[in-house]
């Protein structure tokens, strides 16, 4: 399944979300949801521990000024790569 999170960490449910997501799912943070890919972020800590591979929007990021910021651990993908995703994964659930 594709995890989207599109909203600010601090008006997410990120609890939930990890106890949602399974091995061979993928979660990409995109809009705002981007600030939860800040290396040493209390967001980041939390999601890692989510079983589902980490993206981030390249644009988004990029458009919020945290090019510097991104942890190395969250792998970046452009419009393109967030298409193959959607298509890799029929099922998908957006918070």
């Amino acid at each position: 399944m594709l995890h989207t999170l599109l909203h600010s960490p601090s008006h997410s449910d990120l609890e939930t979300l990890i106890l949602m997501t399974e091995a061979g799912d993928d979660l990409l943070l995109l809009q705002d949801g981007v600030l939860a890919a800040v290396a040493g972020s209390r967001a980041l800590q939390t999601l890692a521990a989510s079983p589902a591979t980490l993206w981030v929007l390249e644009e988004d990021v990029q458009a919020r000024g945290l090019a510097g910021q991104i942890s190395t651990s969250v792998q970046s993908v452009d419009y393109n790569g967030f298409v193959t995703l959607t298509i890799r994964h029929p099922q998908q659930m957006v918070w």
